[in-house]
């Protein structure tokens, strides 16, 4: 899918263009590419001389391909932006989506493989908004100005989440099957959080190299140390998000053993329970002439009473202690 956005009055308009001829006629300052086709990299290169590798958005890149300057003055970036999965059974879960941009001729050209929430709010914004965006540079610094917000709202929903969680784990007894919930959405919340802290790491690293390149006047230079700010400001949250769900996984192991240990508590007692019984059977299943049932008529009787009394004498005591709540 091809996107064309076009500046007028200080407003953003959005095109999207299926037929080369239209793309002939307009002067853009954003070209955003989703999951572009041969065809449509083909486009690109006829009308505004730019072409795309195949690898562009390839995950594998190494470190020094991320971040360079050709030599006829194209800016390369790679960033990674965040995609909140909804946590139903059948959606995709969180994930970072490589995005590629290209500063070419004062035309900021995206690449990337799937739709974004970041993308999605900044042309609502610039629609609504004027003088919000004046050129291509302000394009790529209000994408990360946005990619923070949304790491920031993706931050306090793992906030209420967890709150959630609290809730069912320490006010209320915990079974193992509540135990296994409650670790499941830990899980998910914990991944969330890491991939938020990689998205706001790889924001601050495009953002430091955009100021050290030198391409911003001093107004988006200032606006860039601004995005950077409230980037310093997600690490705190973050790490204390690490604690909280490290603490919830603490506690919930803890219920998980306390009920195993009920478990293994009520075989100890029959296991002990059972002991006395045993040595009686076992004293009296041996054929000596002088046992009771051999000259008694109720010898039997009087050992099955005598196991039966063996056997609640350990409950008894073990309740009196208080060892079978």
């Amino acid at each position: 899918m091809l996107n064309v956005f076009t500046l007028a009055n200080g407003r953003l308009f959005q095109e999207e263009i299926e037929d080369p001829a239209k793309l002939a006629h307009l002067q853009p300052i954003w070209v955003d590419l989703e999951a572009p086709t041969a065809e449509e990299k083909g486009w690109i290169s006829n009308r505004f001389g730019l072409t795309i590798p195949s690898d562009v958005v390839d995950d594998d890149l190494e470190e020094s391909a991320r971040f360079y300057e050709e030599d006829n003055g194209e800016l390369h970036i790679r960033s990674d932006f965040l995609i909140e999965g909804d946590g139903g059974p059948d959606s995709k879960p969180s994930r970072n989506v490589r995005v590629a941009f290209i500063l070419h001729h004062k035309v900021l050209f995206s690449i990337h493989a799937e739709d974004l929430p970041v993308f999605r709010l900044l042309r609502l914004r610039a629609r609504r908004i004027p003088a919000l965006i004046e050129d291509a540079k302000d394009v790529l610094l209000k994408l990360y100005d946005a990619d923070a917000e949304y790491s920031a709202d993706a931050l306090e929903g793992i906030y209420d989440n967890l709150e959630a969680v609290s809730a069912r784990v320490l006010r209320k007894d915990v079974d193992d099957a509540a135990a296994g919930e409650a670790l499941t959405a830990i899980a998910r919340e914990e991944d969330l959080n890491g991939r938020i802290r990689r998205n706001v790491m790889d924001t601050r690293r495009a953002l430091s190299f955009m100021m050290r390149s030198r391409m911003l006047n001093a107004e988006q230079f200032e606006e860039a140390r601004q995005i950077l700010r409230d980037i310093d400001s997600l690490d705190s949250h973050t790490a204390f998000l690490f604690d909280k769900i490290n603490f919830l996984m603490d506690a919930i192991v803890g219920f998980i053993n306390i009920n195993q240990n009920k478990i293994i508590k009520i075989f100890s007692v029959a296991s002990v329970a059972l002991l006395p019984p045993t040595l009686i059977a076992s004293i009296y299943g041996m054929n000596f002439r002088m046992i009771p049932e051999l000259e008694w008529r109720y010898g039997y009787v009087y050992a099955i009473g005598l196991m039966l009394a063996s056997v609640a004498a350990p409950f008894i005591y073990f309740r009196r202690k208080g060892w079978l709540k």
